[in-house]
């Protein structure tokens, strides 16, 4: 019974390593790392709702706009009266017009701060890019090292299998004892453990592809030569201060907060308004027309107004202090990452010369078995150190390719443009270009429709 057990575990075994190696096979068919960034690209719902998100700021620019504009408004009114003498009806029609003529550059600067706000959002919106990216990669790695550790214990099992056989025959024969065999059964139950575990950790870097990428992989082929980075730590330091979004998002934001604080103060300031009118009542021939100007200002507010400009200035005074702990990130980031992509290749060649020296030891080792000069533990133990090996490369590996590109990413240059995957990408300006003149006119607005059908079709 624990034979056809065995048996049967044999040949489910080759079916998963038969399917594992297909899997993971280069074909001139083969996805490689590119399509997974472009399906990454192309499939984020995080990208779309903060390229949602820029256009509402865009918005912003509009609004911000329209306070320089005349307010024209209407209005109609019915009434009827009810006297001693009688009832009358009568009905009004009025139309007036107010605009803002001069507030001492508040507005103006309420413009150049939704403008910044614009210029930040957008830098967020590249770091979420690279973000995305890097899952890609991530993702991309991880399939292929699952599958490749799942042919790895695949194969174990075999072995395994093999040396269970071999001590059972050498047990008939009593060249072992019945220990032995209880070991190589043991060994086995723990790689068909270890297999079915490596077979879980590839469904679920299956799954996390596919919500990454936006589908399940397929054949992926060999990640190519990693791309060029820096040729020092300084200089990839220099490279993340100068280009990384999360600096580049800070320094708008500091600049937003000085624009705000400018105008906060010049809010003691009055403000100069004119306005036009015109009315006139059913059933007569008078016609009321009117233009005004008012000045008006806040002579004292309880100190809300003081208050508000030392709020700003402290604000102001918090941006730059996270600009500053932002610079300070990113040159960290970009030595952790520097240094990790060290270590991975050292690993990677230390666990070449790993393999190099467990093979010639795991091959001596079993001759000897064959002569009686180990017992099956030994060939067991030599067996697992092979496999240790094999299993540290496979990850050192991984880790080796994930590094440069989380490098690429502290420096800020894991985008779809730097890295050349020749994609249409979201144009930022389009749609700010389309609205930042607040349009109303029916010119205006067939641009923002075709502004937006490219949106919806990207």
């Amino acid at each position: 019974m624990a034979r056809n057990r065995f048996g049967l575990l044999r040949v489910s075994t080759f079916v998963v390593a038969g399917i594992m190696a297909l899997a993971t096979s280069t074909t001139a068919h083969s996805e490689t790392l590119a399509d997974a960034f472009v399906g990454a690209y192309r499939s984020s719902d995080l990208l779309e709702q903060n390229r949602a998100l820029l256009r509402i700021q865009d918005e912003d620019v509009a609004v911000a706009l329209s306070s320089l504009r005349p307010i024209v408004s209407y209005s109609l009114a019915q009434s009827r009266a009810q006297n001693a003498t009688g009832v009358t009806n009568s009905t009004t029609a009025s139309l007036s017009a107010s605009m803002l003529l001069w507030d001492f550059g508040r507005s103006e600067l309420g413009i150049e701060q939704a403008k910044e706000a614009v210029l930040a959002t957008r830098s967020s919106l590249l770091d979420i890019e690279q973000s995305v990216l890097l899952n890609a990669v991530t993702a991309y790695t991880q399939v292929r090292s699952a599958a490749e550790a799942v042919a790895l214990r695949s194969n174990n099992m075999r072995l395994i299998s093999e040396q269970l056989r071999a001590a059972q025959d050498r047990f008939e024969v009593g060249e072992v004892t019945r220990t032995d065999v209880s070991l190589a059964r043991a060994r086995l139950a723990q790689s068909q453990s270890n297999l079915v575990a490596a077979q879980g950790n590839f469904a679920a870097a299956r799954e996390f592809y596919r919500a990454v990428v936006g589908r399940f992989p397929g054949e992926l082929s060999n990640p190519p030569r990693a791309p060029r980075t820096a040729s020092s730590l300084d200089e990839a330091k220099a490279i993340g201060v100068r280009r990384h979004p999360s600096i580049v998002q800070a320094q708008h934001s500091v600049r937003a907060s000085e624009l705000a604080a400018e105008a906060a103060q010049k809010n003691i300031l009055p403000s100069l308004n004119g306005s036009a009118s015109i009315s006139r009542s059913a059933g007569s021939s008078a016609t009321t027309s009117s233009l005004g100007l008012t000045l008006s200002g806040t002579l004292y507010s309880g100190g809300q107004v003081s208050a508000r400009y030392r709020q700003a200035v402290a604000q102001t005074e918090a941006q730059r202090h996270a600009l500053s702990a932002q610079v300070s990130s990113v040159r960290r980031a970009v030595a952790n990452a520097w240094y990790q992509v060290e270590t991975a290749r050292a690993q990677i060649e230390a666990s070449q010369g790993q393999i190099r020296a467990a093979t010639v030891a795991f091959r001596g080792v079993k001759e000897e078995a064959d002569l009686g000069q180990r017992t099956t533990l030994d060939v067991l133990d030599a067996e697992q150190d092979l496999l240790d090996a094999k299993n540290a490369l496979i990850t050192a590996e991984a880790n080796s390719v994930v590094a440069v590109y989380t490098l690429l990413q502290s420096m800020g240059l894991l985008t779809v443009e730097h890295l050349g995957l020749g994609i249409p990408t979201y144009d930022t300006s389009a749609y700010y270009n389309a609205v930042k003149d607040a349009p109303a006119t029916s010119t205006q607005g067939a641009r923002l429709d075709r502004v937006l059908n490219s949106i919806g079709r990207n």
